[in-house]
């Protein structure tokens, strides 16, 4: 067996240059939909649950779309084929998305931007995990994560940018305003160049040689699955009786979506113990249930972390509209001006994030992965906290400093500590697996945190922010459990 060669500063860049097209679109996303749901009709409390398509389609394209690609060799390689697909059909929900004539409409363009851009995005975690050998993957996840910081920050910042330019920021009752139209109609172009300079510029092991190096883990052994009805019949019977008490106690209704998840994943263990099954879904729900160890913990982390970005993402333009800017009428001047300084604050995190990707490698050489991980969840709690107290909307961007170094953490650290330990031929589905423990916190944040703020908060969405911070402190104790790697310390390409 031979070891993995060391790629140049060239190469990493060219398979990284697609993620900033990729981050592009989610950050228009981000920094827009609730904009746009308000603007289409929206309430307050119907916002988490329109949102609910994103991490409900994620769940179910990432693994499927890891184990596809595990399995996919051809003229255009291994990960290459489902970047391109993924881009051309989410490029398509970007142009159409702003025009929308009604708010369902608008929900399905969701579900169809995060579908598609979940095709795209899943490959290309596992593409670090098998172009570079273990001392590069710090760099390769750090770059990454640069990459999404500069679609991020452009992409937030456009809406603004282009109303300073004199494009009308507001809009009849029911129309989404020019400068977001425009925004998303750029989006498009970029996120379809990106995706396509990686496609064209990089090349992949094939399979037989990939599996020659000697970095890579041996394979895991086959998991007994007999015993996967005891968990699968408990979360079967929470779920069934949440529901009960929900209708009982006529909760609020989004509940369901939390209840009824436990039932569908204790009925899919049930069926693993039980089925003769050896289809896509059965390899897929076995290898969840089995999953090494270093992931289980690591699922935990990733948990509270997407839990809290969740929040922060459907909260903040609600938030600073009402706190910041006092209102909350998405056809005042007052709303969209507090929505695009959202756009700008959106960017500044990103910014802070790219400059965080060049100093997460040095932290992790002072101080190693956990402890650099636990730091930026540390101060990303803090940001978000800070929400609650500051009045003046310029005073945020000190708070956006913490959030972007976390974001930057959060779309790293975690898979480099998680990569040493998968075999390299289910590295992709591995990598899609791990990604239920961004999609399953959302799916709680969409069920429980409408709840929260009304019974608790009085409505008020700036305490969604609140909650958020602190999920990330609890991500951060959780990252003390896991344990640091060997050989996983960042050295310059050559």
């Amino acid at each position: 067996m031979s070891a993995k060669p060391e790629l140049s500063w060239r190469q990493i860049v060219n398979m990284s240059v697609g993620f900033l097209g990729i981050q592009f679109a989610f950050g228009l996303q981000n920094a827009n939909v609730s904009r746009i749901f308000q603007t289409l009709g929206a309430r307050l409390q119907e916002i988490p649950i329109l949102w609910v398509a994103a991490p409900i389609t994620g769940l179910l394209v990432q693994p499927v779309i890891g184990y596809a690609s595990d399995h996919t060799w051809g003229r255009f390689g291994r990960r290459r084929p489902y970047f391109l697909a993924g881009a051309v059909v989410t490029t398509v929900a970007l142009l159409a998305m702003p025009d929308s004539p009604t708010l369902w409409i608008a929900a399905v363009m969701l579900w169809m931007m995060d579908a598609a851009v979940n095709v795209s995005m899943e490959p290309f975690r596992a593409l670090v995990a098998d172009q570079l050998p273990n001392s590069q993957r710090p760099l390769g996840f750090a770059l990454q994560s640069f990459f999404i910081g500069i679609g991020a920050v452009l992409s937030s910042l456009l809406p603004w940018i282009l109303g300073r330019f004199g494009f009308a920021n507001v809009a009849p009752a029911g129309q989404i305003p020019a400068t977001v139209r425009i925004a998303f109609y750029t989006g498009g172009a970029v996120l379809l160049g990106a995706v396509t300079w990686t496609v064209l510029t990089t090349r992949e092991y094939p399979p037989e040689r990939l599996l020659s190096f000697s970095d890579l883990p041996p394979p895991r052994p086959d998991t007994d699955l007999s015993r996967a009805w005891r968990p699968g019949a408990a979360m079967l019977a929470i779920g069934a009786a949440g529901a009960i008490v929900i209708g009982r106690f006529g909760l609020d209704r989004q509940l369901y979506l939390l209840a009824g998840t436990l039932v569908v994943a204790g009925a899919l263990l049930v069926w693993l113990s039980a089925t003769p099954s050896r289809g896509v879904a059965r390899q897929v729900i076995a290898d969840l249930y089995g999953m090494p160890g270093p992931m289980r913990r690591l699922a935990w982390v990733q948990c509270f972390s997407w839990f809290a970005m969740f929040a922060m993402w459907i909260y903040t333009t609600p938030a600073v509209t009402s706190v910041q800017f006092g209102s909350s009428d998405p056809l005042s001047k007052a709303y969209n001006a507090g929505a695009n300084w959202v756009g700008v604050l959106f960017g500044a995190y990103n910014g802070f994030a790219v400059l965080a990707a060049v100093l997460i490698p040095l932290m992790v050489r002072l101080v190693g992965l956990r402890w650099s991980h636990v730091i930026n969840l540390a101060g990303a709690a803090l940001g978000l906290i800070s929400f609650v107290w500051i009045r003046d909307p310029h005073w945020l961007l000190l708070a956006m400093i913490g959030i972007g170094f976390g974001w930057a953490s959060i779309l790293s650290l975690p898979y480099t500590l998680l990569a040493d330990s998968l075999p390299a031929e289910k590295m992709g589905v591995y990598m899609g697996i791990f990604n239920f423990f961004i999609v399953i916190p959302q799916l709680a944040a969409a069920s429980v945190l409408g709840a929260l703020l009304h019974v608790f908060f009085a409505d008020r969405p700036v305490y969604g922010l609140v909650l958020g911070g602190i999920s990330l402190l609890l991500a951060g104790l959780f990252t003390l459990r896991v344990a640091e790697p060997h050989g996983a310390t960042d050295q310059p390409p050559r």
